[in-house]
Formats: structure tokens, C-alpha cells, sequence
């Protein structure tokens, strides 16, 4: 490669500046990224440097459960309307989005237990379980059962076991029915995800920040927020299984 104009060298002090403090033209000027770029810890002032990378993704992770509950209102007030295309089209944005805040907790796991040690003693005595994104979904579905009962089930006089088996027929009302179990698991497997790296961080062993045992959170991810939408299952399952006959003939036989 032939030599030309010599080329200076950044210095890391200098690429700090340069990522913290941009130029701002209209698309940064719109998206308000000089006040989201100075929403974390100084780069000189880290503790570590995951210290970066825990506090963006837990941030995002705000933003995305901002944007689920935002959605989640708009769901409710189209089951008023019994706008099921809308309902489900919506849900559908609230699935996804769960399913990346799952996916991005991958990231959290390429920190060591000892550099999140360091990172943990900047949480004072927070704890995850104080998330404002995640006390204000924890809210919703009650509303949102109350909304569906309301609207799809007459006020109550349509059971869910006519929707699953009497008269099934895969109408709109099973479709927003599935809707809402799939928000259910989603959140419940964020839980357990979340979990997991908790496990792989600290351990469950140990105590929280606030002298509580982790594992105490594990009561929290065995809750379902539509207990009916699950139950139906089993009723469905143990009734044809009388039908059926609990023991029938093997199909293996005589292979």
C-alpha cells in the first residue's frame, strides 16, 4: 500500500468526546440524542467499563416496556370498540417487543460476576424489582382481562371453556384469547430469563441488595396473570382424557 498523507491517530481521550458529545444535525437534533447520550455515567467515570453496556441495556429495556404499555392502552381502548384486527395486530407489536427485551438480556451476560460485583455497589439498595416500566405492566392485566370479559364474553354470560371446546370455531374471540396468553408467557419467560441471569451473575443463592434471598423471585415468574386461559387447558385435557380412557393400547405393538 503506497504512503500518502499521514494519517493522526485518535487518542482514546479524543474517541470519548467524539462518542459522548457528537455533532448534532436534524436526525440527532430530532431523536433528542444529546440528552440520550448524556443519560449515561461519564466515560471517564465508569466503574468498569460493562458499567456502560448494564446501564444502556436496562435503559433500552424502560423504553421498551414504555412502549408495550403505551400499546397496551391502545389495545384496551380497541376491545372497547371490538376492533379485533386492530387488537390483534397490536399485540403482535407487544409480542415482538417482548421477545426482544428477552433476546437483548443475552448481552448482560458477557459481564464476569466480579466486574457486575463492581457495578452492583453503584445500585445502592435498587433492585430490578423497582423497574417503573415493570410496576406499570404489572398493572395492566387486570384491566386488560377486565376489557376482554367486557367485550368478547358479554360481561361474563360466554365461558372460556365455550370459546376453547363447546363451540369452538376459531373465531375472533379464541384469537384475542390467544393473544393475551402469549403476552402471559412472553412476560413470564422474561421473568425466568431474567432469572437465569441473575443465577449467572450473583447466584440465587445469595442475598439481594436489600438483605432479601434472590430466589424469593422465582415466586414472582410461577404467577400467570390469566390463570382462566391456562386452566382451560387441563379442564379440556383431563375431560377428553375420560373420554378417551386414561390407559389406551399401545401403537407399538406388533412392530
Amino acid at each position: 500500500m503506497k504512503s500518502g498523507k499521514s494519517h493522526k491517530t485518535l487518542s482514546k481521550q479524543e474517541y470519548y468526546e467524539m462518542i459522548e458529545s457528537p455533532d448534532m444535525l436534524d436526525y440527532g437534533v430530532y431523536l433528542n440524542c444529546d440528552k440520550l447520550l448524556a443519560c449515561q455515567k461519564p466515560l471517564n467515570g465508569l466503574a468498569t467499563n460493562d458499567e456502560l453496556q448494564f446501564q444502556i441495556v436496562h435503559q433500552v429495556e424502560e423504553l421498551w416496556m414504555k412502549l408495550i404499555a403505551f400499546t397496551l392502552v391502545d389495545i384496551m381502548q380497541y376491545m372497547e370498540q371490538k376492533q379485533s384486527h386492530r387488537v390483534i395486530t397490536l399485540f403482535k407489536r407487544v409480542h415482538r417487543l417482548q421477545q426482544m427485551m428477552t433476546d437483548q438480556l443475552a448481552i448482560l451476560e458477557t459481564m464476569s460476576p466480579k466486574e457486575y460485583q463492581q457495578i452492583r455497589l453503584q445500585l445502592g439498595n435498587g433492585s430490578g424489582q423497582e423497574s417503573p416500566g415493570f410496576r406499570t405492566l404489572l398493572k395492566m392485566p387486570q384491566d386488560l382481562w377486565t376489557h376482554f370479559v367486557n367485550a368478547y364474553l358479554d360481561g361474563g354470560s360466554i365461558s372460556i371453556d365455550s370459546i376453547y371446546d363447546e363451540d369452538y370455531s376459531h373465531d375472533e374471540k379464541y384469537a384475542v384469547a390467544e393473544a393475551l396468553i402469549e403476552f402471559d408467557e412472553l412476560f413470564q419467560l422474561f421473568r425466568w430469563r431474567h432469572l437465569f441471569l441473575i443465577h449467572r451473575s450473583i447466584g440465587l443463592g445469595s442475598d439481594s441488595l436489600k438483605g432479601r434471598p434472590v430466589d424469593l423471585l422465582q415466586s414472582g415468574a410461577s404467577k400467570r396473570f390469566f390463570p382462566a386461559l391456562w386452566e382451560i387447558r387441563s379442564k379440556m385435557t383431563n375431560r377428553w382424557g375420560s373420554e378417551y380412557g386414561k390407559v389406551r393400547p399401545s401403537i407399538s405393538k406388533g412392530h
